[in-house]
């Protein structure tokens, strides 16, 4: 659909559409404006002193401004409570990220009371770890593999997408980064990493971020390769952001966003059933930094 959420009858539509939803126009209008003032609220809330563990994503949305349809994007950050309970730290919309960016939303974080992040998991987020280095120092700042995963299928034609993704679990299965590292050289030398070049240097280029998962125990890795953490959130974002073409503002992009989260909350807070295995790898892992995210 074409056009922007420009109305509350439209936004009434959207919630109909989308939820099964029956408002008037004039409620979503009162409500929209109440709206901006709860986000603000929520942004500022204070946070757990330590997260285990905080996923960091982007998602594209158009916004018109200045008269053109631009791209931004909307960055959201899940936080991973000791308890395996996840909450959205916060969204912020920016056209440029950076290190400037980052430094700004990760000092945010530390006013807001987040003292300690044991593992940042990011998707090649420019700028992000210099800025996390001078916010939290002691984080592990680990590269999404189910982003990666997917950033490397992009390349491929869809006939031979179940081929290449079998070929690709030798490099993420691996037992260390030594026999990682073996299994990228076999796979840029095999059949697939000839036919689609691009892959092996997409994994080179993030491989200082890719090199701590080989450092986990199977527990942990896979509450950071299976998709469960963040990509139930991801689909239910992306399908509201699908449906409304471009936003007239910022503000507008925002509300619907935030309506999102908190309407489809209970389908993505709770932990992953891999939790309770990991948080036991957690507390040798980390030590005394994780069990002051239990107190």
């Amino acid at each position: 659909m074409s056009g922007g959420v420009t109305s509350p009858r439209e936004i009434a539509g959207h919630l109909e559409d989308l939820y099964g939803l029956e408002v008037s126009p004039d409620l979503v209008s009162a409500v929209t404006d109440a709206v901006l003032d709860e986000i603000s609220a929520w942004q500022a809330r204070p946070l757990e002193p330590v997260y285990p563990s905080v996923f960091f994503d982007a998602l594209r949305v158009k916004i018109r401004d200045e008269g053109m349809v631009r791209n931004k994007a909307v960055h959201i950050a899940l936080g991973v409570r000791a308890d395996g309970t996840k909450e959205i730290l916060g969204l912020w919309l920016e056209q440029n990220e950076g290190a400037k960016f980052w430094l700004r939303v990760l000092n945010e974080l530390r006013n807001r009371g987040v003292e300690d992040i044991l593992l940042a998991v990011v998707d090649g987020l420019k700028g992000f770890p210099d800025a996390i280095g001078a916010a939290f120092p002691e984080t592990t700042v680990q590269s999404c593999i189910v982003h990666l995963l997917r950033h490397s299928l992009d390349f491929v034609s869809w006939k031979d997408r179940r081929l290449v993704a079998a070929e690709l679990k030798a490099i993420y299965r691996a037992i260390d980064p030594a026999a990682a590292e073996a299994a990228l050289a076999a796979f840029e030398a095999g059949p697939w990493g000839r036919k689609y070049a691009a892959i092996g240097p997409a994994w080179r280029r993030a491989w200082t971020e890719v090199v701590p998962f080989y450092a986990f125990p199977a527990e942990v890795r896979r509450i950071l390769y299976t998709t469960n953490a963040i990509e139930a959130l991801n689909a239910k974002l992306r399908s509201a952001v699908r449906s409304r073409g471009h936003f007239p503002t910022d503000e507008a992009a925002l509300k619907l966003l935030y309506l999102v989260l908190n309407r489809t909350e209970r389908e993505w807070r709770m932990p992953p059933r891999e939790w309770a295995m990991a948080k036991a790898q957690f507390a040798v892992l980390f030590g005394q930094r994780f069990i002051r995210a239990m107190a």
